[in-house]
């Protein structure tokens, strides 16, 4: 699998490489000022959310909306099973998530989506022509950044595991933090350099700066003080370091993640770090599992891939739940769309956009439902269809965002609202 490419020549690495292009080359200073709250105001909602990207495109007719009844040339080679829940069935590879489906819900009409391979849609709920000439428009983890700042001064707000998510018009003060290359070296301290050492470079700094905080009637060096305090707090705490250091997790915690014994599947690591870091504090993060552009061998492949994803997902549910993070943190899984109902000449699924399936738990969402349906060939939604921007409107209001009235001002000066479809998916709220 790793020299797989999508049919629009995009590697199948560059979707899920830990992000070597570190932080554009911010302060980590810098990045922790752009992650303050811009009003000041403490008590909002440190609620988290794990979003996990399936670049390429997932089929929906091979792994949650099975339609068994369809001629062999549409429903494929798989069978459905039973789940927890009755009533509920899916894919007979993904047993462990059928075992879990009461704290999941499957949304099985997605609408609203475009052909590009791309995830901007599953990290902002947007087109990635959409404000193009203005920068873009910015993923999720990105505007609760700007809007609402870190979770606590030893961790960022988002963390990207994929090096693909977009700041937009927002500016690249307000990206992700990558954990790697400049952004991992950002961790620890330079060689030679105590924790000491550091704290008289800051008072030193400090002493540079007197005259300029003594002339500041506004407040400016003050706060630039307590960035650069966040900035020192994050390297000497290590909270983030030691979340991205899986030697220090518990190796039968860990082999639980990695599935088959025999044939360990490390991929399944993106779905540990993200927990780790959310355990540290870090409110959005973003990974991306898999390549699932089936134009051919559709069935084939996934038969090697559901079964070491069905064993890290549902660790990864487990593991949440065992650490109490499961309330507070939404997980959702999806692609930028389906495939094609009717299986093609090689015995594969192309680009369909015009329905796909979303996975979500967590977050305190309602849990163990199916929400939609396809039509008897799974060619598009029968009922209630669900669109793209409604479940970004459910994500933002778990983080605190309302999406029905928040704007953000894009680089014309013009204020943009978060989605133009801003009522949540209301079979998910309690």
């Amino acid at each position: 699998m790793p020299g797989r490419v999508t049919c629009d020549g995009v590697r199948r690495r560059e979707f899920l490489s830990v992000g070597a292009a570190g932080i554009g080359g911010l302060t980590l200073a810098g990045l922790l000022r752009a992650d303050e709250r811009p009003d000041g105001i403490a008590g909002w909602q440190k609620k988290s959310i794990i979003n996990v990207y399936l670049g390429g495109g997932p089929s929906h007719l091979d792994t949650f909306d099975l339609k068994p009844d369809a001629p062999q040339e549409f429903r494929g080679e798989f069978r459905p099973i039973e789940t927890n829940v009755a009533g509920i069935q899916i894919c007979e590879l993904l047993p462990e998530l059928a075992r879990r489906m009461d704290q999941l819900a499957i949304i099985r009409s997605l609408t609203g989506l475009n052909e590009e391979h791309t995830p901007n849609q599953t990290e902002s709920g947007w087109s990635e022509s959409s404000l193009r000439s203005t920068g873009g428009r910015p993923s999720l983890g990105s505007v609760v950044a700007r809007l609402q700042g870190a979770n606590n001064g030893a961790c960022p707000t988002f963390v990207d595991l994929t090096g693909h998510t977009k700041y937009g018009f927002l500016g690249p003060v307000y990206g992700a933090f990558r954990p790697d290359g400049e952004g991992r070296a950002n961790l620890s301290l330079a060689g030679g350099v105590t924790v000491n050492r550091l704290d008289d470079r800051t008072r030193l700094l400090t002493g540079l700066d007197r005259l300029k905080r003594e002339a500041d009637g506004g407040g400016a060096m003050k706060a630039m003080d307590s960035f650069a305090e966040r900035a020192v707090s994050v390297i000497t705490s290590g909270a983030v370091a030691k979340a991205l250091d899986l030697n220090q997790e518990d190796p039968r915690i860990r082999d639980r993640y990695l599935g088959n014994a025999a044939n360990p599947n490390r991929e399944n690591d993106r779905f540990l770090l993200a927990r780790r870091l959310i355990s540290a504090g870090v409110r959005c993060v973003s990974l991306s599992w898999g390549g699932w552009d089936t134009h051919g061998d559709n069935f084939g492949h996934l038969r090697r891939q559901l079964p070491p994803f069905d064993a890290g997902l549902a660790a990864l549910i487990d593991d949440l739940v065992s650490h109490g993070l499961w309330n507070d943190t939404i997980l959702i899984v999806w692609g930028e769309f389906g495939r094609t109902p009717r299986v093609n000449g090689t015995a594969g699924r192309d680009h369909w956009p015009r329905a796909a399936s979303v996975l979500v738990g967590g977050g305190g969402l309602t849990t163990g439902q199916v929400i939609g349906s396809t039509n008897r060939l799974a060619e598009q939604p029968a009922d209630r269809p669900v669109h793209l921007q409604e479940v970004f409107a459910t994500l933002y209001q778990h983080m605190g965002v309302d999406p029905r009235y928040t704007t953000l001002v894009d680089n014309n000066g013009r204020p943009q609202y978060l989605v133009d479809h801003n009522s949540t998916v209301r079979e998910l709220i309690a």
